[in-house]
């Protein structure tokens, strides 16, 4: 059996990233392949009340390529498990559950999925930012914002939300997913990074807003408690492209937790690979 599982995040719509990608399956033949968010063109583009039809990445040349994979790899073609992230307009989710339910991948928000001998968990949303997309934005463990951020229940979003936006929390949806699960063998693909560790250091340094000092750490509470209280096998994270460069690791171990992070602020590919066999030994590659 195939023993070598990928994770990648924040492509944010390169196409030459993807192809790196593309060309490293053709080439290990991974057993699963994890997107932790942030995989199409900027949703920066969009504007409130924008009239602006999105660019059919999806339909144009992301599924379509793992298309051609499938058909070339047949039987060696890997589960690919994704989430989206807070740059990623929701209005693309329903293109990525149409392929879900093709079997090119499965995607992965507020649901869970067998792989083998373990349970694959995904969310996607992240705490509040200073950004007005706010469509994968909620509040962490309370209506609490950061200074310089701005509310979930302000800005604007893609598609009309399916909760009352004002008393949900990245806190609950956790609770909700995980239930009363045993995460002893579970992998959680989250695109926002626990609070304070070596994942979500922002380049915010004498930051000042109102005269008040900028938190560098920008990472979910909610995450980081729920991890150490929980105490899954592995998490995999995105979101903070600077962190590593920053801090100098790309991973942390909470408790019996391992986490890592594939985001990256290079103009390469960083592929993070590692076996089921030892789920928390991995290395990180610049490709």
């Amino acid at each position: 059996m195939r023993d070598v599982f990928f994770f990648v995040s924040d492509l944010h719509g390169h196409v030459e990233k993807y192809e790196k990608l593309f060309f490293h399956i053709r080439r290990k033949r991974p057993r699963a392949v994890f997107f932790g968010g942030d995989l199409l063109p900027s949703g920066l583009q969009y504007k409130a009340n924008s009239k602006a039809v999105p660019v059919p990445f999806v339909d144009g040349f992301l599924a379509p390529a793992f298309q051609d994979l499938k058909n070339e790899l047949l039987d060696a073609y890997p589960d690919v498990f994704i989430i989206l992230g807070n740059d990623d307009p929701r209005s693309e989710e329903s293109t990525f559950v149409k392929y879900d339910a093709e079997g090119l991948w499965h995607y992965m928000h507020m649901k869970k999925k067998r792989l083998d001998d373990f349970w694959v968990y995904g969310y996607a949303m992240v705490p509040p930012t200073p950004f007005l997309l706010k469509d994968w934005e909620q509040y962490d463990v309370s209506r609490y914002v950061d200074p310089g951020c701005v509310h979930p229940t302000e800005g604007y979003r893609t598609v009309k939300p399916t909760a009352d936006i004002g008393f949900s929390s990245i806190k609950k949806d956790l609770e909700n997913l995980a239930a009363k699960d045993d995460l002893s063998r579970a992998i959680f693909l989250f695109h926002s990074p626990p609070y304070k560790t070596a994942l979500d250091r922002a380049g915010l340094d004498g930051v000042m807003v109102d005269h008040v000092p900028v938190d560098v750490h920008v990472g979910s509470i909610a995450i980081k408690e729920f991890i150490e209280a929980r105490q899954p096998m592995l998490t995999l994270h995105g979101h903070i492209h600077e962190s590593a460069k920053i801090t100098g690791s790309w991973k942390e171990q909470l408790g019996d937790t391992m986490a890592y992070s594939a985001a990256y602020d290079g103009p390469g590919l960083a592929l993070v690979h590692f076996t089921n066999k030892c789920l928390r030994s991995a290395e990180r590659l610049i490709l």
